[in-house]
């Protein structure tokens, strides 16, 4: 991974974790963090969802959508529950990049869910 790349995924962090708590999302619980991944190739796409069940993700079943071009893409998540603090949302993406990156498929950031 390189600086840019990293460095747009903070930024990416420190805007939602900023609008999240903006608007009143709870702090002083733990969210449901969805990190997602994609590929045009199932079987890659396969191979990466058991690389991180084994160590130790809880994995969500793979999708199949249709982009806007009506190219296939298939996807999973990769759920995790964290507090709404920088640091471990930084480190945390920093190790889905890098598995993304291991595994040849695209690492397409995380989201979350407003907690009350």
């Amino acid at each position: 991974m390189n600086d840019e790349d990293f460095q747009q995924w903070v930024e990416h962090s420190e805007n939602l974790i900023s609008d999240l708590i903006a608007d009143g999302s709870n702090e002083e619980v733990h969210h449901t963090i969805e990190h997602h991944f994609s590929s045009v190739d199932f079987d890659v796409l396969e191979k990466a969802a058991i690389t991180a069940f084994k160590m130790g993700f809880e994995i969500e079943e793979p999708e199949e959508a249709e982009l806007e071009t009506g190219e296939k893409v298939f996807s999973f998540d990769i759920v995790t529950e964290q507090p709404l603090e920088l640091e471990i949302i930084v480190d945390e993406t920093k190790k889905m990049f890098e598995l993304a990156q291991q595994c040849n498929i695209d690492y397409d950031g995380w989201g979350t869910y407003f907690e009350e």
